[in-house]
């Protein structure tokens, strides 16, 4: 990984910044909120206290005898609605709507109050729908009927029965008599499969106990079929108490949400309302994202759903259970899209010893948010504009110290690759690490050059100094051969002479490299054709290494260039004596020439082993070679070579090749100097 990334993602720890403040931020949203929290539970104690003195409006709603399940809950309706058997205008959650179960399928019925009249609604599926006869008054036919009981324990009940489609008017049964009431209105509307019955009934012609009965008759012959199991003893009426909701509507705030129970849980009383929000266009701008942010940000809780009121009227979500135990409790709740929260607190309501019900306070934390959200707002700005300078920075920063890295590691390169090593490096007089390192590398690079001197002129002060002694010990040996030796002695003589022949030839070849950078200062160039020349010492090859199989292609249309042909020849005999000193017999060595931009290239394929990787950058340097075991070989084959061709303004280099290596020399095609 380089430096640039390593520092970019240093960089992101300053994420850490926005983190811990939005850690903060949450830390200080749930304290406010439990702040809020037992100051809306101190405020329901009192008013808890408050509704202590109206015992009579819960116990009316209540006697503790009758199952709340069977029991018709009296939906307020805003407004009076229409008798014309459609419920659209009814002002209620679609989810208040009861089922009972009846024979040809559910049976879904509502009740509700608008001022001091009842109103009910029924849809049921009736697969034969039996109309009612005038001889029988409808007592074979299919009916609905509303049963009430007055607290004295008198019954009656209002049958509903139809003709026809359309209004009609429900009759009175009680006493032994069945009247028409004409207060009482009702409209009968056919549907696919069924059948719906709006009504309305003033209060005061029913009980405190009502009960709805469906029947269902087929054949001229009644069968019951009785969908609700209140038939015998209709539940306790239940609907909003007008005085409860006055004394509510007293303590109604903004975003505060009032509700009263009776000990069933049926909702007594409710005002106010909780999350309406804000006016439209009154948001400021980037406030939605901002919202869904804070959302994520904050702690989770319950879906802000749950805190509405229960639609069919009867509350009865854990904490309101557990006031209606006798123990206050609180709850909260989040909405997961806006992140608003909804403190609630439930209250017991005590009449003296005797619980008579309880209070539910629900507010939003509007405030809370508006105020976080300010300033989380803030957190993320600063901190998210320090993040992006600080990563700038370092960014930048790294940038600049790869450059000078880069630099100094393209400058050492490239003065590996000089013939002489410069005497400074980029960023020497820096007074930081990478000066220190260039002062470094450069220290390096000079005790390497002044190495790489040693060992070019080591051939020829080897080759001056050794010839002297060489000649003295070689024409010892001449002399002593002339005298009478043992057949030992012998043996020992002539194996000084071979060892004298095989230094002769090293100094010969040390000679040969000193001599050739001498011609290469005082050679005469000519203009010629390289590829005929090349031609010809391809044939010429061929004849002195015959178990070898030469190749030669020359692809260029002019290969005229300007130099030594006795050198470049000579060149190429150093290379071509390396290629056949690395293969074996039956190997092919193949020589090309090609072009290459506005140079010759002159290609001999090695069929050898691969060059070594750690000797790539000094194969061609002198008295270095890569063979092993053999003492014959000083490394000067190649560097001759690499003399050669620098000398006539071109450059020499290898390459490891599926099945060997390739050597490349280019020489240019113009001639120098005109």
């Amino acid at each position: 990984m380089n430096l640039r990334r390593q520092l970019l993602l240093v960089s992101l720890l300053t994420l850490v910044l926005p983190w811990a403040g939005c850690q903060f931020i949450r830390e200080t949203e749930s304290a406010l909120r439990e702040g809020q929290q037992r100051m809306l539970a101190g405020t329901a104690r009192a008013l808890a206290d408050s509704l202590s003195q109206f015992p009579g409006e819960f116990l009316a709603a209540s006697d503790g005898s009758s199952d709340p399940a069977g029991q018709l809950y009296g939906h307020p309706l805003e407004r009076e609605p229409l008798i014309d058997g459609y419920v659209s205008d009814w002002s209620i959650d679609e989810d208040a709507w009861r089922t009972l179960r009846g024979l040809d399928g559910p049976v879904h019925y509502a009740t509700g109050v608008h001022r001091q009249n009842f109103y009910f609604f029924v849809e049921l599926r009736d697969a034969s729908i039996v109309r009612a006869a005038p001889a029988n008054d409808g007592a074979w036919s299919d009916r609905i009927e509303l049963v009430s009981e007055a607290p004295g324990g008198e019954r009656y009940s209002f049958i509903f029965t139809a003709e026809a489609p359309g209004e009609l008017i429900g009759r009175r049964i009680g006493d032994g008599a069945s009247v028409g009431e004409s207060r009482v209105r009702a409209y009968w509307q056919d549907i696919p499969g069924g059948y719906r019955l709006e009504a309305r009934v003033p209060r005061q012609l029913l009980g405190n106990r009502i009960g709805i009965v469906v029947t269902n008759t087929g054949d001229r012959t009644q069968r019951g079929i009785r969908s609700a199991s209140f038939l015998d003893r209709p539940g306790r009426f239940v609907t909003a108490s007008p005085v409860l909701t006055s004394v509510l509507a007293g303590y109604q705030q903004p975003d505060l949400r009032l509700i009263v129970t009776d000990l069933a849980g049926w909702r007594l009383a409710e005002a106010g309302s909780v999350g309406g929000g804000s006016a439209p266009g009154s948001r400021e701008p980037g406030g939605a994202w901002l919202e869904r942010a804070y959302g994520l940000l904050l702690e989770s809780g319950d879906e802000a759903a749950l805190a509405e009121p229960d639609p069919q009227g009867r509350e009865r979500q854990p904490y309101v259970v557990r006031a209606l135990a006798g123990n206050s409790s609180s709850a909260w709740f989040r909405a997961t899209d806006t992140g608003r929260a909804v403190v609630t607190v439930a209250e017991p309501v005590w009449s003296g010893n005797v619980q008579t019900g309880a209070l539910v306070l629900q507010q939003g934390t509007a405030a809370i948010l508006s105020l976080t959200n300010a300033a989380l707002a803030r957190l993320l700005s600063v901190t998210l504009i320090a993040t992006l300078v600080a990563a700038a920075a370092l960014l930048g920063y790294a940038s600049w110290l790869s450059f000078r890295i880069r630099r100094l590691s393209a400058a050492a390169l490239e003065a590996l690759d000089r013939e002489r090593i410069p005497a400074s490096l980029p960023s020497a007089g820096a007074t930081d690490e990478i000066g220190d390192l260039s002062r470094s590398f450069a220290s390096v690079l000079e005790q390497l050059g002044d190495y790489n001197d040693y060992l070019r002129s080591l051939a020829s002060k080897l080759s001056h100094e050794l010839r002297t002694p060489l000649t003295i010990v070689s024409s010892s040996l001449e002399n002593l051969e002339h005298e009478r030796l043992s057949d030992e002695a012998a043996a020992y003589t002539a194996r000084a002479r071979d060892g004298v022949a095989r230094l002769k030839k090293i100094l010969n070849a040390m000679s040969e490299a000193s001599r050739v950078e001498e011609l290469m200062q005082r050679a005469e160039s000519e203009h010629f054709d390289l590829a005929d020349a090349l031609r010809n010492a391809v044939s010429a090859y061929a004849d002195a290494w015959p178990e070898r199989r030469f190749n030669y292609a020359a692809r260029p249309r002019s290969a005229v260039t300007y130099g030594s042909p006795e050198l470049i020849l000579q060149m190429l005999d150093k290379l071509v004596d390396n290629a056949v000193s690395f293969s074996h017999a039956g190997d092919e060595i193949r020589i090309d020439l090609a072009d290459d931009d506005s140079a010759l290239k002159l290609s001999v394929f090695n069929p050898g082993p691969p060059l070594p990787d750690r000797m790539r950058s000094q194969l061609f340097d002198s008295m270095v070679s890569v063979r092993e075991g053999s003492g014959e070989h000083l490394g000067l084959g190649l560097y001759i070579a690499r003399v050669i061709a620098e000398g006539h303004g071109g450059s020499i280099a290898a390459e490891n090749v599926d099945g060997g290596a390739r050597f490349h020399v280019f020489l240019p095609r113009q001639p120098r100097g005109g």
